[in-house]
């Protein structure tokens, strides 16, 4: 079976749609220091203003909370 392809962006999209509903949005990083700490990707609780997750793998995530469909990839 083929798989559809869908962009990096997208899948934050949906993740970030998903998220808004528990007051939470993922991130990417922004500096080398943050890189080290946090990873590419985190999610900020927006209610607690801190860090609920660190080193997201966003295919990963998208899978966990549906966004992802099974016939889905990321494309690069």
């Amino acid at each position: 079976m083929k798989k559809a392809k869908i962009t990096k962006h997208a899948l934050i999209q949906r993740i970030n749609r998903k998220l808004a509903k528990d007051g939470k949005i993922l991130k990417a990083r922004r500096g080398e220091k943050v890189i080290s700490d946090l990873g590419d990707y985190f999610i900020v609780d927006l209610y607690h203003n801190s860090i609920k997750g660190h080193h997201i793998e966003i295919e990963e995530l998208g899978r966990e909370l549906e966004v992802l469909k099974p016939y889905e990839i990321v494309a690069e």
